[in-house]
């Protein structure tokens, strides 16, 4: 290898193994440019879908670092392990069939009554959600609350897996985003009576015109969209 090519490389750690990968590769592309075939622990690449949790340490540094492979850069004598599936429990319902209550939450999760207020949770989190805080609305039984707060969460584990508490506290704030979504969420009259339209068959003329059309018209109609300017 060039002596420039070997300037750019600096060590990391995969589950234990030392390898050469380029600075400035994200975790994941480091995995890749190792010879990692990624099956498990990949998803989106772009920091939505939390399939590459990743747990790391840095030589010299006891701090226990955590972030997504796909969005962390690797950094000299980092030690990294991904977490791509933690074990927490789920509980089983159907929506259709619960009511927006703190009973629903506390019978199919008691254990968000165990929360200890500690702040591990929030610390794990990749997305910088607080955590801690939407388990506290959770405790006081606040639904709309603990759906606002836990809004960005991308189900990545990370905040279970730190937990002393031993809580899902992302399978819990899923519930509440449900509840507060099909019974608690304001309703939408435009997007009500643009259901009703469709249901109508209002636009069914105008799907069928674009279906007879040929690959080329649709390209041509494609291009010809009114779009906003950049």
């Amino acid at each position: 290898m060039a002596e420039q090519e070997q300037e750019n490389l600096i060590p990391v750690f995969i589950m234990g193994k030392q390898y050469l990968v380029p600075a400035g590769l994200t975790i994941m592309k480091a995995m890749e440019w190792a010879g990692y075939k990624l099956v498990r622990g990949v998803g989106c690449r772009g920091g939505f879908c939390g399939a590459c949790a990743t747990a790391y340490r840095i030589l010299g540094d006891p701090k226990l670092y955590f972030g997504l492979a796909c969005q962390t850069v690797v950094q000299p004598n980092m030690y990294l392990a991904q977490l791509p599936f933690f074990p927490a429990r789920r509980a089983i319902y159907d929506i259709t069939q619960l009511e927006p209550t703190p009973t629903t939450l506390f019978s199919l999760y008691p254990e968000v009554l165990r929360c200890l207020g500690c702040g591990t949770c929030t610390k794990a989190c990749p997305q910088q959600i607080d955590v801690r805080a939407y388990m506290a609305a959770g405790m006081r039984g606040d639904i709309a609350r603990m759906a606002d707060i836990s809004f960005d969460c991308i189900m990545c584990g990370l905040c279970a897996a730190r937990c002393p508490a031993e809580e899902a506290q992302y399978n819990i704030a899923i519930l509440a985003r449900r509840l507060y979504g099909r019974y608690l969420a304001p309703r939408s009259q435009h997007l009500e009576d643009r259901l009703n339209e469709i249901r109508q068959g209002n636009f069914d003329p105008e799907i069928q015109a674009l279906k007879n059309m040929s690959v080329d018209e649709l390209k041509a109609r494609y291009r010809a969209r009114d779009i906003e300017p950049e």
